[in-house]
């Protein structure tokens, strides 16, 4: 399998730092409360000081969503989202371990952290604009169609993994308590995205290899290394 952006939105977003992080051996039985509260420390020490949509990481998604033609407000980057209910409430919700590990590293960054079950993907993963006949499924079971020129998540299949780039991912390559291979995506655009995205999967690597029995694969891309392949 692999994972990579088309060419042409690497043309259009020369700003952008994706990594991306295989691993394998997830389960959903392990307990990480400390490691929760951690990044969350961080997530709230930064928004003591400022509103996620003041920080410098979500100004650029916001930036980037104009360019799409998205209003920024209404469509939000997942981070944002996450920042938003954050903040709001003080915690997140508890889903999947999986997924609470991968939303608390995204709210201490203020990055988008996308993770998807291998098992519902077929051959890839290419992040590019739509073509219009792709299929979504929502978390509630219906079926969308990205416009044409939507950014997407697709696979071999059409299937849309995420719709609006970073704004939502689909219900059916969602982590659930029988996935066991996944992959993991993040991506800035902000002036030191690069350092920072490297932190992030660095960080997000090691978490794993702490709570599972895993050993991350993971790259950071960029146009001349766009493809990241791995084997589940």
């Amino acid at each position: 399998m692999h994972f990579q952006h088309s060419a042409d939105i690497w043309r259009d977003f020369p700003e952008l730092v994706p990594a991306a992080i295989f691993a394998r051996g997830i389960t959903a039985d392990v307990s990480l409360d400390d490691r929760l509260a951690h990044f969350g420390e961080v997530a709230a020490k930064r928004l003591a000081t400022a509103s996620e949509g003041e920080l410098p990481e979500i100004q650029a998604w916001r930036r980037t969503f104009s360019r799409m033609g998205l209003k920024p407000t209404q469509y939000r980057c997942a981070s944002e989202s996450l920042l938003r209910r954050f903040r709001k409430e003080g915690a997140l919700p508890r889903l999947h371990p999986l997924i609470d590990l991968c939303n608390a590293v995204s709210i201490a960054y203020a990055i988008p952290v996308a993770v998807f079950d291998l098992a519902r993907i077929s051959e890839y993963v290419e992040v590019r604009y739509a073509a219009g006949d792709e299929t979504y499924v929502t978390f509630g079971g219906d079926t969308e169609h990205p416009a044409p020129g939507e950014v997407i998540f697709a696979d071999a299949a059409g299937k849309a993994h995420a719709r609006r780039w970073t704004n939502r991912q689909s219900g059916l390559s969602a982590i659930r308590d029988t996935t066991t291979d996944i992959l993991i995506v993040a991506e800035a655009l902000h002036g030191s995205a690069r350092e920072d995205v490297e932190s992030l999967t660095a960080t997000l690597s090691s978490e794993l290899i702490a709570l599972w029995p895993a050993t991350p694969e993971y790259v950071l891309l960029r146009p001349s290394t766009p493809r990241f392949e791995f084997t589940p």
